[in-house]
């Protein structure tokens, strides 16, 4: 499966060593889905997770974080941003991840914010899923393959 991890997914999967959230990430570290990111999703991500009250709430330094996104960016399949399609969604923050999952054909975008992305479903077929809908499918997908 070729999934996109919007930044509160990833956000929440290191503030929680408990649910889908880690369970995803726990997985595509494990090269067990494939996670697609861009460019500018990495750095959305490194924005983010490297901020002084996302490190205290995750108990992270600075190294320490950086080691994580270092383990992130070394199994994501880079996604080449060949087609801009912005303006499409009303939170401009969302518009790169909305890319990064077109441009990366991915089968899944997950997100806390589904309907964020309503607009966007009908026009490219992309699959909006909270974290726990895609932890549920995938963890049933691997137990077919058992």
């Amino acid at each position: 499966m070729r999934v996109v991890l919007d930044t509160n997914v990833v956000v929440a999967a290191l503030r929680s060593d408990r649910g889908a959230s880690r369970q995803l990430l726990l997985t595509a570290l494990d090269r067990r889905m494939i996670l697609l990111a861009s460019v500018a999703l990495m750095l959305e991500y490194e924005a983010v997770l490297t901020r002084s009250e996302q490190l205290l709430e995750t108990g992270l330094n600075r190294n320490e974080m950086t080691a994580v996104l270092d383990a992130i960016a070394s199994v994501v399949e880079p996604v080449e941003m060949r087609f801009l399609w912005r303006p499409r969604l009303k939170d401009p923050g969302d518009e790169m991840v909305l890319e990064t999952a077109v441009n990366g054909r991915a089968d899944r975008l997950v997100t806390f914010n589904q309907r964020h992305f309503a607009e966007a479903v009908e026009q490219f077929g992309i699959t909006v899923t909270a974290p726990g809908e895609t932890w549920r499918e995938i963890r049933g997908y691997n137990r077919e393959k058992e």
